[in-house]
């Protein structure tokens, strides 16, 4: 029988933080030992499971990979228990693998869902050059235009001085230009290893004092971000970026425009979204997973896009408890 699309009526993102919160408590394990793979494995295999508990039908968008690479979490499977609502699903188990297996900061479990053909779909092209901003410069800011006329509508907006403006840019040689731009303008900047959807994010929380994202970055991050600040009010642009030549022919070729702009509305074009992260490693945003003899801890960021419901959720886990009752060995 033919399924008809049902819009989600119930919370799901209080469902959803159950899920990053099973990543990180599995990969957190791993923290310092120098295995990316394992980690990753751990948060895939936790978050799989905890996926297909969950009333709903939800497509993977943005996932692990295509299915041959990634025999879990792949792009296309069906996630969930096959009843509606029917939705698209965003995940990356752990933001952060470098970090995650080096002890760094800045690792997380995210997860974002919304109605089912309502998120951008990337294909095989994992970068794309971005700028993010918070409510108050939402409407502001054009990727296109001069990067010093997007900072001073931006500080306007923000009723700031440029001098009083913070962007916060991944710490890599290809931002090099940005850096030395932003400087001569004489903006201040916030370098970050790694947690481009943490910086994104932080745009939209006024306590974390960062005024705009800046450079290129995963495009499956960039679908998670968009799918947080649209519910929190910001705003997120951005254009394909093709690492070759070659790159940038294949995307032509199957119908991808690099010259355009990449909107909200592109990136995910429903307000009824849902995302959920759960800090792995301590960082800005989320503190980590803290374990103890017999359980855990966790912190975690839970948002609604219907409402506009901004959550943070401390959860203390019991694992003697747990682990009988669960596939999920913590």
């Amino acid at each position: 029988m033919k399924k008809t699309h049902t819009p989600p009526t119930r919370n799901l993102a209080l469902e959803l933080v159950r899920v990053t919160e099973a990543a990180a408590l599995s990969a957190g394990r791993f923290m310092g030992r120098g295995d990316k793979e394992a980690a990753d494995k751990a948060a895939v295999d936790a978050m799989r499971l905890v996926l297909n508990s969950i009333e709903m039908e939800a497509t993977v968008i943005i996932g692990e990979g295509e299915k041959d690479e990634a025999p879990m979490l792949y792009n296309g499977e069906v996630v969930g228990t096959k009843e509606p609502p029917l939705l698209d699903l965003a995940v990356d188990p752990v933001d952060g693998t470098r970090p995650l297996a080096n002890g760094f900061l800045n690792s997380i479990a995210i997860a974002a869902l919304a109605p089912q053909g309502t998120m951008f779909d990337p294909g095989p092209f994992v970068y794309m050059d971005k700028m993010a901003v918070g409510p108050r410069a939402k409407g502001v800011i054009n990727i296109e235009d001069p990067l010093e006329e997007n900072l001073k509508r931006i500080a306007k907006a923000e009723d700031k001085q440029l001098d009083d403006l913070t962007a916060i840019i991944l710490d890599r040689p290809r931002h090099q230009a940005i850096i030395n731009k932003v400087r001569q303008i004489g903006a201040r900047i916030r370098l970050i290893p790694d947690g481009d959807v943490a910086g994104a994010l932080m745009t939209s929380l006024p306590e974390a004092g960062i005024d705009v994202l800046l450079g290129v970055g995963g495009t499956p991050e960039g679908v998670l971000a968009a799918c947080a600040l649209r519910a929190m009010g910001g705003e997120l642009q951005g254009k394909l970026y093709a690492r070759t030549p070659e790159e940038r022919q294949k995307g032509e070729e199957m119908g991808y425009n690099f010259d355009d702009i990449i909107t909200m509305d592109d990136l995910v074009s429903s307000d009824d979204v849902f995302f959920a992260a759960t800090g792995i490693t301590d960082g800005e945003l989320l503190d980590g997973v803290r374990y103890s003899g017999h359980g855990g801890e966790s912190s975690s960021l839970v948002i609604r896009g219907m409402t506009g419901s901004v959550r943070w959720i401390s959860a203390n886990h019991n694992f003697d408890r747990l682990n009988p009752i669960s596939e999920i060995e913590y």
